[in-house]
């Protein structure tokens, strides 16, 4: 497990990097805020139809050969973003960028090949840390890598840096990524591209798992893009503030999904720990509108960062743990196509309620649907041993 994380790492530091550039690359070009919105939204737009196929194919011809051909398309895709000339350029290497980031449920497949059921949540939260981390320390990376010069801002460097990163992950892949399942048979060849996928998710507990998963990831989805907003109005911060926020929610979560969600999912059990987490996220987004002062506020934002690091590695566990062994990548790939589209519609949605409603609407809103989350999570949760199929 630790050479897949370290790759997990170094892919998603790269992905961290382009973040801070891509609104300036698209206004280079004469993009105007929507255009840019639009931008951002095509990468997941892009996962949300990749990854359940990708996953599929994880499934059929192997973990390792599926990371390393997606770590090669994404490498490409860097580089075209870096030489881009047009805005319709630069949205072709963001669509691609995204295609390829399908490699995500395959690489949570991995994850699920190499560990017990009961570890399985533990390795999902060493995979979120990872996550985190790259989003951590790659936005601060790819700001100083497009440091003005002279007034002008060079958009080639962070992407070459993210292609390199790539590059790096795909050798590492090579040199100390063995595989984790043999390819399908031939039976399993036979059958069509969506059939596994549908399969997947066919069980009724199942399509409850993927839709509290969507449904986390919606509501978490909208406090992200809203948040600096929300914190401008609230307590005049500028981007300084708002981004020591952001780091201070991404260490919460990092040291709850690294060190925190193994210990307690083999004490209280996946589903437990998926309450615990939604009861935390409720708590933390109806305290949003009564903080008044950074002290409360610093413990609503642990209170979601918590309960998300909770949430994400618990759900994700749940959903391979009732996959079959023959479907781990379909599974985890819907479940992480349903957290693209969420990503697409959650700030959407949070935008136009904080236009129209006010400021506090988008986290009122947010607690009142993750409070039907948790009447949906208390159904999953069965005395010990009742689960049902644990591969």
């Amino acid at each position: 497990m630790p050479a897949l994380i370290l790759i997990v790492f170094i892919d998603l530091l790269g992905f961290g990097i382009i973040i801070p550039i891509l609104p300036f690359y698209a206004e280079h070009f004469g993009a105007s805020p929507a255009i840019v919105t639009l931008l951002m939204a095509s990468y997941s737009l892009m996962q949300f139809i990749a990854a359940p196929i990708i996953g599929s194919m994880s499934d059929r011809y192997g973990r390792r050969r599926v990371i390393l051909i997606s770590l090669a398309g994404t490498c490409v895709a860097y580089v075209a973003m870096a030489y881009a000339s047009t805005l319709i350029m630069l949205f072709a290497a963001r669509a691609l960028a995204g295609l390829f980031a399908g490699n995500i449920a395959a690489a949570q497949a991995y994850i699920a090949d190499i560990t017990t059921p009961e570890n399985r949540a533990r390795g999902m939260g060493f995979f979120g840390a990872a996550f985190g981390l790259g989003f951590i320390f790659g936005p601060v990376f790819g700001g100083y890598l497009t440091e003005p010069v002279a007034g002008n801002i060079n958009f080639h460097v962070a992407p070459l840096c993210a292609a390199g990163l790539s590059v790096l992950a795909a050798v590492l892949t090579i040199l100390i990524l063995k595989e984790s399942r043999n390819p399908g048979s031939g039976e399993e060849k036979r059958h069509g591209w969506f059939s596994p996928i549908i399969a997947a998710v066919h069980r009724t507990d199942m399509k409850q798992l993927v839709f509290l998963f969507l449904l986390v990831m919606f509501v978490f989805a909208g406090l992200e893009a809203t948040i600096a907003m929300w914190a401008e109005r609230q307590f005049s911060w500028g981007p300084r503030e708002v981004g020591r926020l952001f780091a201070y929610v991404g260490l919460v979560a990092v040291v709850v999904q690294g060190g925190l969600i193994g210990p307690v999912t083999r004490r209280w059990g996946e589903e437990r720990v998926v309450v615990l987490g939604l009861c935390g996220l409720v708590i933390g987004f109806a305290t949003m509108p009564i903080a008044q002062n950074l002290w409360i506020l610093l413990g609503a934002t642990a209170l979601l960062a918590g309960g998300f690091g909770l949430c994400n590695p618990a759900l994700n566990s749940l959903i391979s743990r009732r996959a079959s062994s023959e479907s781990q990548g379909a599974a985890l790939g819907v479940a992480q196509s349903g957290a693209s589209l969420a990503r697409i519609l959650g700030p959407a949605f949070a935008g136009v309620v904080f236009a129209t409603l006010g400021r506090h609407a988008p986290y009122v809103i947010g607690a009142v649907l993750l409070l039907f989350a948790v009447f949906i999570a208390w159904r999953l949760v069965r005395p010990p041993g009742s689960t049902a199929s644990e591969t």
